[in-house]
């Protein structure tokens, strides 16, 4: 499995990434891999405003479904819309094209409180 350093994770395997003022994203590689070919993917709402967490979405693969949550507390900015026609993008390359939503935090120092990479490789 491949976790990039740069960004952070929490512990029920989503990644955040910093960029400008929002926080970027996904599902680790660690997810995606044992969820399976990924079929659908429910977007959350740009505008919702949601605290850390909390279910913002879900995956789902040909095998099972499993809820996505909000690493820290924000608004919903920008989903990625692409995967509504191919959510096996997050299957092929779940940090970078496949990102899923984009927030404004509220505290932006709350990402600092999310698992270094390592911490997040030693939980699995």
């Amino acid at each position: 499995m491949h976790h990039p350093t740069d960004r952070k994770y929490a512990a029920t395997h989503e990644w955040a990434k910093v960029e400008g003022e929002l926080i970027v994203t996904g599902i680790s590689d660690h997810a995606q891999d044992a969820l399976g070919d990924l079929v659908y993917v429910e977007l959350p709402e740009v505008g919702q405003h949601v605290q850390a967490t909390e279910q913002i979405g879900v995956v789902e693969s040909v095998k099972t479904a499993s809820d996505i949550h909000m690493p820290i507390t924000g608004t919903v900015v920008e989903v990625n819309t692409t995967l509504d026609d191919d959510p096996e993008m997050i299957n092929e390359d779940p940090y970078h094209n496949g990102w899923i939503y984009k927030i404004k935090p509220d505290h932006i120092e709350d990402f600092e409180k999310l698992l270094t990479q390592a911490d997040y490789e030693a939980g699995l």
